[in-house]
């Protein structure tokens, strides 16, 4: 049998209502997100506008991300929180699920070589 392919971890990402140095303001999802790459453990601070149209378990609970080669087979089978939306124009492609009752977020990067930010 064939070893399972997994992604590889990108970072986590933490709810908070504090503001951050260094936001970065998403318009998709009125939110603004700081770069995990700036963290010590890859973490990425999310704090959703009063009036982000998020809600659920992605709006109140921590996430993990995966780069993904393919974003469409990576949430295929699940059950989607956010569907594809592209982030820093065109930086990455990416889409929220529920994986065994946990927030993932899949993340399918313009160059798969990425290591910033957007």
């Amino acid at each position: 049998m064939a070893p399972v392919k997994r992604e590889q971890f990108d970072h986590i990402g933490v709810i908070t209502e504090a503001e951050r140095p260094g936001e970065t303001w998403v318009e998709d999802t009125r939110v603004w997100v700081t770069n995990p790459r700036d963290h010590s453990h890859n973490v990425e601070f999310l704090r959703f506008r009063h009036d982000s149209e998020v809600t659920g378990p992605l709006r109140t609970e921590p996430h993990v991300a995966y780069r993904t080669t393919d974003l469409d087979a990576s949430i295929a089978g699940h059950e989607v929180l956010l569907e594809p939306f592209v982030v820093g124009e065109g930086f990455a492609r990416v889409a929220f699920v529920l994986v065994d009752g946990g927030v993932v977020e899949f993340m399918e990067y313009r160059d798969p070589d990425e290591e910033g930010w957007f």
